[in-house]
């Protein structure tokens, strides 16, 4: 390991410890209730970019700024406001339409939750999920082509990010692998927890996500 790797470690040790320590914890709590759209961008913002450069570590063998990472971690923010509407969204959905009988419900309270978290996760991630990704791949690719600088970013055509993107392995390991073995699992565990650590859960996810996608960059390039 290196000088930087310890670094990166500490910083999100120091996440950690402002999560589980007692009054730090509850200031958190209190801040995602009264504020879940700001905390919402904080979170993914913070965590999503902690994965973005946790990525390009594992895929190069050495830590470089994301190419726009301002913009980046800006558009990482805007997604976990997403979030913070979208997961109340599913997860009150889900119960109604088990409620309604449009989908099974069990009289076991423990088989009951987790067929609830499972069912939530699985059409989020049907649904919201490709539209998310797709869109996420249209602004990186915005901010590629235009090397991180605003002038140029708004010169760019979406004819040209659109051809640049390479949709077959966006769809061939992005939707179909990644989605079904990775987000619906993780996100059934997500949604077994309380509301206010969902979009938290999430950002942690992306990072574990940035180290899967930089190791099948690095075995492809191989």
């Amino acid at each position: 390991m290196k000088k930087k790797d310890f670094i990166w470690l500490a910083c999100l040790a120091i996440i950690v410890l402002f999560l589980t320590y007692p009054t730090t914890h509850h200031l958190f709590m209190t801040a995602t209730k009264a504020h879940p759209y700001l905390m919402g961008f904080i979170k993914v913002a913070i965590l999503a970019s902690m994965g973005e450069i946790l990525a390009l570590r594992i895929s190069l063998g050495y830590y470089r700024k994301p190419v726009g990472f301002l913009w980046r971690f800006i558009i990482w923010g805007f997604l976990g406001m997403a979030f913070a509407l979208v997961f109340d969204v599913f997860a009150m959905g889900t119960l109604g339409v088990m409620e309604k009988g449009l989908l099974p419900n069990f009289s076991n309270l423990i088989a009951n939750k987790f067929i609830t978290a499972f069912f939530t996760s699985t059409l989020m991630n049907l649904i919201f999920g490709p539209t998310f990704m797709a869109l996420h791949r249209i602004t990186d690719t915005y901010i590629d082509l235009g090397q991180g600088q605003l002038n140029r970013i708004f010169k760019i055509k979406l004819v040209d990010v659109v051809n640049h993107i390479d949709w077959y392995g966006f769809l061939s390991f992005v939707l179909l692998k990644t989605v079904p073995l990775f987000w619906i699992p993780a996100h059934t565990i997500t949604f077994m927890l309380p509301g206010e650590y969902r979009v938290l859960m999430a950002s942690f996810l992306s990072i574990a996500l940035g180290g899967i996608l930089a190791f099948s960059k690095r075995k492809k390039a191989k």
